[in-house]
């Protein structure tokens, strides 16, 4: 058996700064690796979850250039969990501006659930400057995909934790819950919106992983990170993330001739894998790698190790 590959040993950024993208907002971004190397970019999930080290440890540092950053209005990013000016399209434009930052003429994109939608929001809108493509946990934010974790399907797999998430919510406000969160993490009432903020984020935290992590679900109770996460997520959500629906699997062709490398766990439950399947059709230059006995979570075994491989053959190294 093919020894899995495992996260590269723990690396500090060679360069930190803030962007000011307008608006208001000012995004935190680091870089990793070494410079001049082959450039990447790293989008995390959520919309809201921010960067952490674990993130910047998919490339191997000798290889890599990468710039990983905080989305508007979360983690060291300003203003914390603001709204305005908050869209999938600002998000598209900032990645270009850390682009021509850095001087890069192409990258690669690496991202994962959320970060795999912004990944092909930005790929299809600026295809001559992606490289190559990896995802993982393929999210094209249909109203089906929506309403399978938000209404109804998920909520058969985790019945406790779903009686949980629905608890801040009066019975004759569920059958839209997003729209019903929407209220409650914008009231001015901020006991209303942390409670609902640790409901919605919980909800997510338990649900991502194929064995569910204690610890991870309460880390993402956390009230500063409940907070961006479950606002943001949420106000992305309730407006399908400026996205029409089925966009970014009418628009794949636009991927056309860049390479690509898709994995996703087969009991991903936030993320259903039909997406990433018929993602994959859509994309003939893309490899579909079926991750067994996984979820939805980067830190899963199986998924980890197709990043890994993914990011060292796009570098031309050796397997």
């Amino acid at each position: 058996m093919t020894q899995l590959r495992s996260f590269y040993p723990e690396i500090e950024p060679f360069e930190t700064g803030f962007l000011d993208v307008g608006d208001g907002h000012v995004i935190y971004w680091e870089r990793v690796g070494t410079k001049g190397a082959k450039p990447a970019v790293f989008l995390h999930g959520g919309p809201g979850g921010g960067i952490t080290p674990a993130q910047r440890r998919v490339f191997d540092p000798a290889l890599y250039d990468v710039i990983l950053f905080d989305q508007r209005g979360c983690g060291k990013s300003t203003p914390h969990a603001h709204l305005e000016a908050n869209t999938t399209w600002h998000l598209v434009a900032d990645i270009e501006r850390l682009r021509q930052m850095i001087g890069a003429e192409k990258w690669l994109v690496l991202g994962g659930s959320w970060g795999s939608t912004l990944a092909l929001a930005y790929t299809e809108t600026h295809p001559s400057r992606v490289s190559e493509l990896v995802l993982r946990g393929i999210y094209t934010v249909t109203k089906a995909e929506l309403d399978w974790y938000y209404q109804f399907g998920v909520s058969e797999m985790y019945p406790d934790r779903w009686e949980k998430f629905i608890a801040p919510i009066p019975e004759d406000e569920r059958d839209d819950l997003i729209s019903a969160y929407h209220r409650r993490l914008t009231s001015d009432d901020k006991a209303v919106q942390l409670e609902c903020a640790r409901a919605w984020s919980q909800w997510e935290g338990a649900t991502i992983s194929l064995i569910p992590n204690l610890q991870q679900i309460e880390n993402f109770g956390e009230d500063y990170y409940a907070i961006a996460f479950a606002r943001l997520e949420n106000h992305f959500f309730v407006n399908h993330c400026w996205l029409e629906d089925g966009q970014l699997l009418r628009d794949a062709n636009k991927l056309k001739g860049i390479p690509g490398v898709i994995a996703h766990g087969r009991y991903d439950m936030p993320c259903p894998l039909r997406y990433a399947w018929q993602l994959s059709k859509a994309w003939p230059d893309a490899e579909l790698h079926i991750v067994e006995a996984a979820g939805h979570a980067m830190s899963e075994p199986g998924i980890l190790d197709q990043l890994i491989r993914a990011t060292d053959r796009f570098a031309g190294k050796i397997q």
